[in-house]
C-alpha cells in the first residue's frame, strides 16, 4: 500500500481522531512550540465523556486549559518541566509534577514505567517517500510516539521540515488531522543591564572554538549576542533559541573546530518565533535527536572546550544550586541543568557554568545565600558545581574548601548582602571576614 493510499485512509477530524481517548488513559502532548494546538482543543471538547485522564509533557508555550479548575476529575497534569502556564494549577494542588533529568524521561517511557497511551503530535507533511519531520521539537516525542499505543498527528503546513532524527512515516501514525495555523511562537523578553552584565562576565570565558549550550531563561540567551567576534564556535544543546541566528549569518557558528559532529548545531528543539522556524526549515546545518541523545552527559563530553550555561534561582555558600523551585513552591524543573554540567565537566577544556543575578525582587532579596530557603530543592549539587557568575563577576568552586567557596560566593554578591553573609559564616565558624589592614606607623 502506498504512503499516499495510507494518509487518505488515516485523515480524520480533530474530533474523530480524539474519540479514542478514554477515561484512565495517558495522553502525551508534543511540547514548547511543537504543541498541537488543533488536537489540544478537541481533547478539551471530549471533556464531558471522560475521567482521570493523565495529561503528560515538558513545557508547553501554548495555552493548557486542562489545568483549568473546572477540569478537575477529567484531566490532570502531570509536568516533566513545569512552564508558566500550568505552575500555578501545580501548585494549587490540581496538577502534578515529576522531577527528572531532562535525559531519563524518555526511559520512563520505553521501560513501562510510564506507558503512553495516546500520544499527540504535530508534525510537517509528508516529503516524496512518506515521511513526516518532528519541526521544531524532537525532544522525548519520537521516543513517546514509538512507545504509544495509539499515535495521532496533527499535519501542519507551517511546521518546518528539520534534519536529523526527526522523521516518522505515514504507516507508523494511526490518525491524521489536516491543520493549517501558525507554530506556537515564544518571544523573547528584552535584555535587561543587569542580565547584560552577567553576560559579559559569561563570554569572557568563552573562547574560539568552544561548544555551547545554553538553557532556558533570559540569562542564557543574553550571552549569545557578546560572541560575536569568536571564531568557529560550535553548539550541542538540548535547545536553541533565534539568538543563534545572527552568529550563523556571521559566521562565527560554523562548528568547524567541533570534534563531535563538526559542523552540525545538535539540538532536541527549538524555541523561538516564525523567523527561527523559517531559518530552520530544510537547514542541513541544525540536526535534531531526541533528548536522551543531545543530554547524555557521556556524549556531551565528547565535545572539546564544551560550555554549559544554565541559570538558576538561588545558591547557598557551600555551592548548592536550586533551580527548580522558590522554596516549597515548584516554578520550573531539572530540565537539562544537570544533564549538560555533568558533560561539560568530562570534556577536554570544558566549562560548566551557572549564571545567576545576584539579586531578585528589585534587589531586596540576595541569590546568594547562607543556606537555601526552606523546602527548597538542591538540583546542582555542591560536588558538580563549577563556575558562578554575577554581574559582580566569576567565581570558581570546583575543589574549593567550605571556606574558600563561601569567600568566592561573597565576593560575587551583591555588597548589600555581603555583611549578613559574612555574619553567616562567622557563626558557624566557616569564614572569618577579612580584616583592613592598620596603616604604618610613621615616626
Amino acid at each position: 500500500m502506498s504512503w499516499e493510499t495510507h494518509y487518505k485512509n488515516k485523515l480524520q477530524t480533530a474530533d474523530e481522531a480524539l474519540s479514542c481517548v478514554q477515561s484512565g488513559m495517558r495522553v502525551y502532548i508534543q511540547p514548547g512550540c511543537a504543541e498541537p494546538e488543533t488536537l489540544v482543543e478537541a481533547l478539551m471538547r471530549r471533556a464531558p465523556l471522560v475521567h482521570d485522564v493523565e495529561i503528560v509533557h515538558m513545557m508547553t508555550v501554548g495555552p493548557a486549559p486542562y489545568v483549568a479548575p473546572e477540569m478537575a476529575g477529567r484531566f490532570r497534569h502531570n509536568a516533566m518541566f513545569i512552564g508558566p502556564n500550568v505552575r500555578e494549577a501545580i501548585n494549587d494542588g490540581r496538577a502534578d509534577y515529576t522531577p527528572i533529568y531532562l535525559s531519563e524521561i524518555e526511559g520512563l517511557f520505553e521501560s513501562g514505567a510510564m506507558p503512553i497511551d495516546v500520544a499527540l503530535l504535530q508534525l510537517s507533511p509528508p516529503d516524496p517517500h512518506g515521511f513526516c519531520s518532528f519541526g521544531v521539537g524532537v525532544d522525548t516525542s519520537l521516543t513517546a510516539a514509538k512507545c504509544a499505543r495509539y499515535v495521532i498527528a496533527q499535519i501542519n503546513d507551517h511546521m518546518p521540515r528539520t534534519y536529523g532524527d526527526s522523521f516518522i512515516h505515514v504507516s507508523e501514525i494511526d490518525a491524521i488531522v489536516d491543520s493549517s495555523r501558525p507554530l506556537c511562537a515564544m518571544k523573547r523578553e528584552p535584555v535587561s543591564e543587569m542580565q547584560e552584565a552577567i553576560a559579559r562576565h559569561v563570554a569572557g570565558l568563552i573562547d574560539d572554538g568552544a561548544v555551547i549550550q545554553t538553557g532556558i531563561g533570559g540569562i542564557p540567551e543574553a550571552v549569545l549576542p557578546f560572541l560575536m567576534d569568536r571564531k568557529d564556535l560550535g553548539v550541542h544543546s538540548e535547545l536553541v533559541s533565534e539568538g543563534v541566528i545572527p552568529l550563523i549569518e556571521a559566521g562565527v557558528l560554523t562548528g568547524a573546530r567541533k570534534n563531535f559532529k563538526p559542523r552540525k548545531i545538535i539540538l532536541g528543539f527549538a524555541l523561538g518565533t516564525k523567523r527561527l522556524f523559517d531559518f530552520l526549515d530544510n537547514n542541513p546545518i541544525f540536526e535534531f535527536h531526541p533528548t536522551a541523545y543531545t543530554n547524555d552527559p557521556a556524549r556531551i563530553g565528547l565535545n572539546d572546550n564544551m560550555v554549559a550555561i544554565n541559570s538558576a534561582l538561588e545558591i547557598d555558600l557551600t555551592g548548592q544550586v536550586c533551580s527548580d523551585s522558590i522554596g516549597s513552591k515548584f516554578y520550573s524543573g531539572i530540565g537539562g541543568q544537570v544533564d549538560f554540567l555533568r558533560g561539560a565537566s568530562r570534556s577536554k577544556g570544558g566549562k560548566p557554568i551557572i549564571a545567576i543575578s545576584s539579586t531578585a525582587k528589585h534587589g531586596t532579596i540576595s541569590r546568594i545565600v547562607p543556606t537555601l530557603s526552606p523546602g527548597a530543592g538542591v538540583v546542582t549539587s555542591r560536588g558538580l558545581i563549577r563556575y558562578v557568575v554575577t554581574e559582580y563577576g566569576v567565581a570558581y568552586l570546583h575543589g574549593k574548601t567550605i571556606r574558600e567557596r563561601a569567600q568566592a560566593l561573597i565576593d560575587i554578591a551583591h555588597p548589600d548582602f555581603r555583611e549578613e553573609l559574612y555574619e553567616y559564616c562567622e557563626k558557624t565558624k566557616w569564614l572569618q571576614r577579612p580584616v583592613a589592614s592598620e596603616p604604618a606607623m610613621t615616626r
